[in-house]
């Protein structure tokens, strides 16, 4: 698929893009790895070779590169996608917890479509077979069948469709049929295998067994590019004694092996990314991203959610950053020789036990006035917040821990109040 872009979204316009193209087919990739989310969609939808390009990417990277740009502008990259990489997107984007979200099931079906037939039979293969049943079911009634003798109230019942004269459709939201009718004729002209179980397991199936099983499909799935079971995750906010903690040095490789794929940049000016980037280790890259994808299971975060994923996304640093700035000051060279011996997840649950020390003494207060009541909020929370009132720009609303000056300012509020 080879779509006009904005080569203005590239420095240097067409000149830089020119230079890019020309490149062998690795140092382009890796080019494309270092621009900003808009201007790599601009370089693969301007380069000849941009499928080829986004298919080389992990799933995550072109999964978090929609999601920075946003589904309304960021639709074509469904249509460069390989069937594993959409299979990614399906398995982020359709679920709420452990319910699928037929709305978004719906919208992404409506994406599938919108991509073209060649990229809906593409795609057929590597689609979740319960998933797609519990999807129709609650969209169609079918009659009928291979072998059977309809009975009397199908055989006179008023059905909307049939593809084969042996299936009986009927659809049950009318708004929704032009959609689920496109999507099945793909399906009986491309996979009829397929379409035969389809309308099978829509006659046969209980709906809340398939969902289960989807979900545990999913999981599993999801398990292989290391996000782990929620049990597994929780674990990273197991509270410690702050008094006690000291470094053990016994780091461990406790995460999946492959690649780091963070859904958003961190700060640059935080201790912790200084200090990464001093020791450029992929290792550390890796175990970061397994901890931050543990916080987003553990939080149950919508992957749809960009606004809820970049909350974690800076929980996580803040917390890591407030353990290392208690244990070592601002001095980088020796955050990185931590970060290099102990392990992430044991950082961020002494991170995470500051900030909840300061939950317990807030507990113990009461507020007179608006300003004293959001901040206590904001610290009571079951993730405490800091309530931007206390910043310089005195903002009526709340941010993520950013460092142990937010912890001191924070201690040196309750103090004030009685705390």
């Amino acid at each position: 698929m080879t779509t006009k872009s904005d080569l203005t979204l590239i420095r240097g316009g067409k000149a830089e893009l020119k230079e890019i193209i020309a490149l062998p087919f690795p140092d382009k990739l890796a080019r494309l790895r270092e621009l900003p989310a808009k201007k790599r969609m601009a370089l693969l939808l301007g380069d000849p070779d941009g499928e080829r390009l986004a298919r080389a990417l992990q799933p995550q990277e072109l999964y978090w590169t929609f999601k920075e740009i946003g589904a309304a502008d960021a639709l074509e990259l469904v249509a460069l996608a390989s069937p594993e990489q959409r299979e990614f997107f399906l398995d982020m984007e359709l679920w709420e917890t452990d319910t699928l979200s037929q709305a978004k099931a719906l919208e992404w079906l409506g994406y599938l479509t919108e991509a073209g037939e060649e990229r809906v039979a593409e795609q057929l293969p590597q689609m979740d077979q319960e998933a797609l049943i519990l999807i129709l079911i609650r969209e169609i009634a079918v009659g009928g069948g291979i072998g059977e003798l309809l009975p009397d109230e199908e055989r006179t019942a008023d059905w909307d469709h049939s593809f084969d004269n042996l299936y009986f459709i009927t659809f049950k939201e009318p708004k929704h049929a032009r959609l689920i009718g496109t999507f099945l004729d793909i399906v009986f002209r491309h996979d009829h295998a397929l379409y035969l179980a389809l309308m099978e397991g829509v006659k046969g199936e209980v709906e809340s067994e398939l969902e289960e099983q989807a979900y545990s499909f999913r999981a599993g799935r999801l398990a292989d590019l290391g996000f782990p079971d929620r049990e597994e995750a929780v674990a990273i906010y197991a509270r410690i004694d702050i008094d006690t903690f000291f470094p053990t040095g016994e780091k461990k490789q406790l995460y999946p092996a492959g690649e780091a794929h963070l859904p958003v940049p961190l700060a640059s000016d935080s201790l912790l990314a200084r200090a990464l980037g001093r020791l450029g280790s992929a290792e550390l890259d890796l175990e970061l991203n397994f901890l931050i994808n543990n916080a987003l299971v553990a939080e149950e975060t919508p992957f749809a959610d960009a606004d809820a994923m970049q909350a974690v996304m800076e929980r996580v640093s803040g917390y890591l950053t407030i353990a290392l700035e208690y244990l070592c000051g601002d001095d980088e060279a020796k955050a990185a020789d931590v970060l290099e011996r102990e392990p992430l997840k044991r950082l961020f649950q002494l991170g995470n036990s500051i900030v909840q020390r300061l939950k317990k003494k807030a507990g113990q207060l009461s507020a007179a006035d608006y300003p004293t009541a959001k901040s206590f909020n904001g610290i009571r929370a079951v993730h405490p917040r800091f309530y931007r009132g206390l910043d310089p720009d005195a903002a009526d609303g709340y941010r993520e821990f950013r460092g142990m000056a937010d912890v001191q300012k924070i201690e040196e509020f309750l103090e004030r109040m009685g705390g």
